[in-house]
């Protein structure tokens, strides 16, 4: 595994473990001893930067997946980086599989969620400490105020934003400075591209979330894949519909084809795309599957040039392609 650093001292693994499907959206949570396999199958890896949330979990039990983590890390705490994050809620009256989210961001509600994340985590500080998403009813001023706070009580060590645009950033920044955002990018969701010189100018990095397009980037799925209807979000996501494999066909035929040239399979090509980009970008893909991690782990070391990168990037600006999950619908509390 290699290493990046995330804003100006976050050193985490090239590519993370996004750790929400092992409790949240794709369908029921991971058996214990599965995810403890698979968590140190992930450290003897290399691995080093792990992702969660306050909210993934089930109806159940909202936070499984930091109690889970918090037991399973707990005998490699001193050599890992987790990140969680505060501020959203689902809205648990909605009969849909995505329920929508009801952003809140209240500095007695941060409060209240970082006390629990460290309880659940059983650890004394938080390495990177994200705003799910913006709350439109408090400032980020006063947010990042907060932060700043949290940062000076040792509750937690670095601090971003979710799914932020450049004004959030840049408001955030000039009050507690950020670390890293943590943003939807993939080859089907390149619409985050734009930040790419602010974050450069700020220093701070990039932290991709489906970087597979949810695992369709992996060409592991085709017209026959069928998911557990209710708790696995893919049931219905638009890239995963019947017709779109045929309007993505030619989306799949290039990743092969690029993958084939490089003696890679499809996703490791998929995550090498970002991750030759620029310096500052780390996918955290998820998996519940071992050969998965390590697959995603042989990543780092695929070398794009610049020249192969621009004619993947112009292959896809003018290519048909079937819609891709943007993500849940926000409410307003």
């Amino acid at each position: 595994m290699q290493y990046r650093m995330l804003g100006r001292d976050l050193r985490v693994s090239s590519v993370g473990l996004g750790c929400m499907g092992m409790s949240h959206a794709y369908g029921k949570p991971v058996d214990i001893k599965e995810a403890e396999r698979l968590i140190a199958g992930a450290i003897d890896l290399g691995y080093t930067f792990f992702d969660t949330a306050e909210v993934y979990g089930t109806p159940e039990n909202p936070h499984h997946n930091e109690e889970m983590l918090g037991k399973l890390l707990k005998p490699y705490r001193n050599n890992v980086v987790i990140a969680t994050k505060f501020g959203i809620g689902f809205d648990m009256t909605s009969a849909q599989t995505n329920k929508p989210l009801i952003p809140n961001s209240r500095p007695d509600v941060i409060r209240k969620s970082v006390e629990g994340s460290l309880k659940r985590l059983g650890t004394d500080h938080i390495d990177l400490y994200y705003q799910h998403r913006n709350d439109p009813d408090v400032p980020i001023e006063e947010v990042a105020g907060v932060m700043s706070d949290l940062i000076a009580e040792g509750k937690i060590t670095h601090w971003g934003l979710s799914e932020a645009n450049e004004d959030n950033i840049r408001r955030a920044n000039a009050v507690c400075l950020v670390t890293a955002i943590q943003n939807r990018y993939s080859m089907m969701a390149r619409h985050y591209e734009s930040l790419f010189p602010v974050l450069k100018e700020l220093n701070i990095g990039f932290v991709a979330f489906s970087p597979l397009a949810n695992g369709f980037l992996s060409a592991k799925y085709d017209k026959s894949s069928v998911f557990e209807k209710d708790t696995d979000y893919r049931s219905i996501m638009p890239q995963f519909n019947s017709d779109s494999y045929d309007k993505n066909k030619e989306l799949l035929g290039l990743i092969n084809e690029m993958a084939e040239k490089k003696k890679c399979t499809p996703a490791q090509l998929s995550l090498a795309w970002m991750l030759c980009k620029e310096p500052f970008i780390v996918p955290i893909p998820g998996t519940r599957k071992t050969d998965r991690l390590t697959e995603n782990a042989g990543s780092a070391d695929i070398v794009l040039s610049e020249s192969e990168i621009k004619i993947i990037d112009t292959a896809l600006d003018n290519m048909e392609m079937s819609e891709v999950f943007g993500g849940s619908k926000i409410l307003k509390e």
